[in-house]
């Protein structure tokens, strides 16, 4: 099962601090359908203000990305600038 790493204030926001969640999904997709199913808020940041990263490469457009059992997906609060 992936393991999802929640960085910044995420965490704090949606998930009462917990920043590490196994979750059952295939793609980045269903894993963000499944954060938002258990973290209300959650799943609509991340399509807003996130990066993702998928064992260790972060991924421009994640959507359709494959996640393995041992993935390692790290949700990174996107920066600003100009």
């Amino acid at each position: 099962m992936p393991r999802v790493l929640i960085t910044g204030n995420a965490a704090r926001r949606f998930t009462g601090g917990q920043t590490e969640v196994d979750v059952e999904a295939n793609t980045v997709r269903r894993m963000i359908a499944e954060l938002e199913r258990r973290f209300p808020g959650l799943g609509h940041q991340i399509d807003e203000g996130m990066a993702v990263a998928i064992n260790g490469e972060i991924f421009q457009d994640a959507y359709q990305a494959p996640l393995e059992a041992d993935s390692e997906v790290v949700l990174i609060p996107k920066i600003g600038g100009g």
